[in-house]
């Protein structure tokens, strides 16, 4: 019976089978395979024993019921699966299996295999993103709305500025795991506490061989095993990249409010928001992301703690990666399938958006207004007081900002009606925000969605 929701809820097939029993075990293998050819090019094992070993090492003749009924007996997975390899063997071949290894040349190169496969699938999804983020940006280039910071209503923006802020953010993230997947992307084949006595003299020349057949690097040097901050370094960027979906999903989530209403996530014709009041239409899908990315953002915590194993190495970092690989990988990969499935259904009303961009009747245009004083000779401090001081005094009154500034005398005397009406116009007031997504775009279609 699945326990934790990444078996039943929160997973892609893809990456779940990534992180299976089935992938592990066929990675082991493989690098099992690797060592015994390598073996045999060294003259260490006969020719014949590698060949059988190669041959026998895939789950067609190794079985996971095999694997785990001798670890139920010798409780160490790693050689459950030697003997297991080693009983499908064929005359002696079987008794050159893992010959001069340690558990950890297998598991560590094994693991690297794994998280380059994960990594890979976590780029796809990011670029998924990236691309309907360039899309929404073209798409919403010219969608004026207010801005805000802290919470009140700021300068004008656009929703092209608010997608490519997000778009670039992506970016950097596909930067991210380009350069750190080299630094994963390494195992060793050096023994038991990394000087590699077992393998002789060509130790060094041994482990490249292994690494070449594995398409891997060869650590420079390690203990009994690979250093975690290459892991902790992982896990610290997939952080990263949650905390970019919580940032989008919190802000769907503030702009589906009832009271601001601009844009919502995709919601089904048959589908529940609450299980009392009918005529909700709630945020699961954003608040659900939020959620999750609490999860992985959390385990950065586990990852760095990994880093401080004693002495050539200790067991504390095995059990807490069993469960911080898979579900770190499993929950992100999910939260980026769904990220894009919302963004690409994502709804606008521009009714509202129009409508928010107007509440304050141009009062959250006081900064352009002030600046066009200083043009007509008068101080900034005081072009700014003034108008604070204006409009403090219409929102307490609750009385028209704009019949409030037109009554001003300083205003009057420098701007007719109509310049007044043109410098309060918020399209008026976006700045440089159309040349600036227009370049993003061009930058991030050429560098990041060409491939």
């Amino acid at each position: 019976m699945p326990i934790h929701p990444i078996e039943y809820r929160y997973f892609t097939e893809e990456m779940k089978r990534i992180f299976s029993q089935e992938n592990q075990v066929a990675m082991w293998l493989k690098i099992e395979a690797a060592l015994s050819k390598v073996h045999a090019q060294f003259g260490t094992i006969p020719k014949t024993a590698a060949e059988e070993i190669s041959k026998k090492a895939t789950l067609s003749y190794v079985k996971l019921e095999r694997i785990n009924q001798i670890e139920q007996e010798i409780d160490h997975d790693l050689m459950a699966m030697v003997r297991a390899l080693s009983e499908v063997c064929e005359g002696d071949a079987g008794k050159y299996v893992h010959l001069a290894a340690t558990s950890y040349d297998t598991e560590d190169t094994a693991t690297a295999l794994i998280l380059s496969q994960a990594v890979q699938v976590i780029l796809k999804n990011v670029r998924s993103v990236l691309s309907i983020l360039v899309k929404l940006c073209k798409t919403h280039i010219n969608l004026v709305c207010v801005g805000r910071t802290h919470g009140q209503h700021a300068l004008p923006t656009t929703y092209g500025m608010r997608f490519g802020v997000w778009a670039a953010e992506f970016a950097r993230h596909i930067d991210r795991l380009t350069e750190t997947l080299p630094r994963i992307s390494v195992g060793k084949m050096s023994g038991a506490v990394g000087t590699m006595a077992s393998f002789g003299k060509n130790g060094i020349s041994f482990q490249r061989r292994v690494m070449e057949l594995l398409n891997l690097q060869p650590v420079l040097i390690a203990n009994q095993i690979v250093q975690r901050d290459r892991h902790a370094e992982l896990i610290l960027i997939l952080a990263l990249i949650a905390g970019t979906i919580d940032k989008i999903a919190r802000q769907i989530r503030i702009l589906q409010r009832n009271e601001i209403a601009e844009l919502f996530e995709p919601f089904k014709q048959t589908q529940v928001g609450s299980s009392t009041m009918p005529q909700k239409r709630n945020p699961h899908k954003s608040e659900r992301l939020c959620g999750l990315s609490r999860v992985v953002k959390s385990n950065t915590y586990i990852a760095l703690e990994n880093i401080s194993l004693e002495d050539e190495r200790d067991i504390t970092n095995s059990s807490a990666e069993r469960v911080l690989f898979s579900e770190t990988f499993v929950l992100l990969d999910y939260m980026l399938i769904q990220l894009a499935s919302i963004l690409s259904g994502l709804e606008f009303n521009i009714e509202n958006v129009k409508r928010n961009l107007h509440l304050t009747e141009g009062a959250f245009l006081s900064e352009r207004l002030m600046i066009e004083l200083v043009g007509k000779g008068i101080g900034r401090q005081d072009a700014h007081e003034v108008l604070r001081s204006t409009i403090v005094e219409a929102r307490d009154k609750k009385k028209s900002v704009r019949a409030a500034l037109q009554s001003i005398p300083l205003i009057k005397s420098k701007f007719s009606p109509k310049e007044l009406d043109e410098i309060l116009d918020p399209q008026n007031y976006i700045g440089t925000a159309v040349e600036q997504v227009e370049e993003l775009v061009r930058y991030l279609q050429s560098r990041y969605l060409m491939q």
